[in-house]
């Protein structure tokens, strides 16, 4: 592949990525969104966090199988409320790594 066909992939790709982003931007930028659809686009950060670290926190083994016994499901329960109840990014971290670490000594 030469470097011509390298460069029109890579803008291809960055156009694709870019597009479809840059219109709902530009026209919602304008406008006034309602309330409620305010308060929906709020949980999509969440829902895009969860989709990956769920089935890590659940699952196990291979083929694939509910764990509800895994060490990260164990502490992500109180660090979840933990950063509920705080709304602190920088502690929530600290308690989960600190659970995490504590758990560790416990059933290792």
């Amino acid at each position: 592949m030469n470097d011509s066909s390298l460069l029109a992939i890579f803008a291809g790709m960055g156009a694709v990525t870019y597009i479809p982003r840059c219109f709902p931007l530009y026209y919602l930028s304008r406008k006034k969104l309602p309330p409620w659809f305010e308060a929906w686009l709020n949980f999509i950060p969440a829902s895009i966090l969860s989709a990956p670290l769920l089935p890590g926190l659940i699952t196990a083994g291979n083929p694939r199988h509910v764990d509800l016994s895994r060490p990260e499901l164990i502490v992500a329960i109180p660090t979840f409320l933990f950063a509920l109840k705080t709304k602190s990014l920088g502690g929530t971290v600290i308690v989960g790594m600190g659970l995490f670490w504590l758990i560790g000594r416990l059933l290792g």
